[in-house]
């Protein structure tokens, strides 16, 4: 496997420099229906890390009734050997999640709104407006303890329940969540139906509302084989931190739909290949996510961990 890269071509109008936020321990697992050890989340954790990535999405203080793979949150960031200049964000779905993280020593948070209505009732069991007022108390008391809030934007291309999705909408949510106090929005295709354009479109929206490639992060789902290629779009929007899920896992257990993250190996041959640095020694990444899926006990569905290992 060892010393196979793709032959590095530069691309006109693309950032030089590209921060991957890898969410395979979170996200990444979040569906998965046989518990996963803590020791075996720490060690993925630890061997991410190993591999480059700087930014590891650990878990999150949900409700153990709504991700019971989730559970053991608390233990895992007890476990979990923190490696210097690596953040650890975890998501806090409100108040007491919030309270456990603090409890936990995270001082890297991030919070999951919904850019549609059932989304926003089925996940959060608030409305679409209602939504913003959980967010308030929680952004508003992390920022107060020193925090880094990220804002994460669901079905931001299409939702299951209600179609296609309204840019402007998507804009709103996204405007609303950065004067509560977030940092950075990702703005999420849950179920995978974006294509280029809408891509393009959508961003183009957001950097005429004032919020640029530097605060907007995206978050790819491949449902139909267009992570790359709406990632690329993204990158030539001015986008620089793209969400990635070491070997492909995961879903969305709120939405029956959906499939696995753009795979981070899959977006790091890209990246390697456009010449855009990011720090990911892909060999010890591929190994990582080789390791994982045998604990899982099935084959990484990420192209390139498959065509490098076999």
């Amino acid at each position: 496997m060892g010393g196979r890269l793709p032959d590095p071509h530069p691309s006109g109008g693309l950032p030089s420099q590209v921060t991957i936020w890898e969410v395979g321990a979170r996200d990444g697992l979040q569906n998965e229906a046989a518990t996963v050890d803590v020791a075996v989340k720490a060690e993925f954790l630890d061997r991410l890390a190993a591999a480059g990535l700087s930014v590891l999405e650990a878990t999150s203080f949900v409700h153990p009734g709504w991700v019971p793979q989730l559970a053991d949150a608390s233990d895992l960031l007890a476990t979990l050997q923190r490696r210097r200049g690596v953040r650890y964000p975890v998501l806090v779905p409100n108040e007491r999640g919030l309270v456990r993280a603090l409890q936990a020593g995270v001082d890297d948070i991030a919070v999951f709104a919904s850019a549609t209505e059932s989304f926003a009732q089925r996940n959060l069991n608030r409305s679409l407006d209602d939504q913003f007022t959980m967010f308030e108390a929680v952004v508003g008391k992390a920022r107060a303890e020193g925090m880094r809030v990220r804002g994460y934007v669901s079905m931001c291309f299409g939702d299951p329940w209600e179609g296609p999705v309204s840019v402007g909408q998507v804009v709103e949510v996204g405007r609303r969540l950065l004067a509560l106090g977030c940092e950075q929005l990702s703005l999420g295709d849950t179920i995978g139906v974006a294509t280029p354009g809408h891509v393009e479109v959508l961003l183009e929206r957001f950097a005429r509302a004032g919020v640029g490639g530097d605060t907007v992060a995206v978050h790819f789902h491949d449902t139909y084989g267009q992570a790359l290629s709406n990632t690329l779009a993204a990158l030539r929007c001015g986008v620089t931190c793209v969400d990635a899920s070491a070997g492909g896992l995961g879903g969305c257990p709120y939405a029956e739909s959906a499939t696995g993250n753009l795979a981070t190996e899959d977006l790091v041959w890209m990246l390697d290949g456009l010449g855009i640095v990011h720090g990911v020694d892909l060999d010890a990444l591929v190994e990582t996510s080789g390791w994982m899926a045998r604990r899982l006990g099935r084959p990484s569905p990420s192209r390139v961990v498959r065509a490098l290992v076999g």
